[in-house]
């Protein structure tokens, strides 16, 4: 079976790992230091990803269940 990862997108995740520790990182929009390394992680792959390495797609946002509704007649 073939790795779900490109061997270029591991080292994208393990550059920005290194760049977390060192204090390095920071996150996209904000600016924000990272110090969350499930993050670094993330920003890894994102990074891979736009680049064209081969990193499977991001999952969809779970849609919330909704159960039955219960209407009371009012009488």
């Amino acid at each position: 079976m073939a790795p779900k990862y490109s061997k270029a997108a591991g080292r994208k995740v393990e550059k920005a790992m290194d760049e977390m520790k060192h204090g390095k990182l920071r996150s996209g929009r904000s600016g924000q230091k990272v110090t969350n390394p499930k993050q670094a992680i993330a920003i890894g792959l994102s990074e891979a990803r736009s680049e064209g390495k081969k990193v499977p797609r991001k999952k969809a946002a779970k849609k919330a269940k909704r159960g039955k509704r219960v209407t009371r007649k009012s009488s």
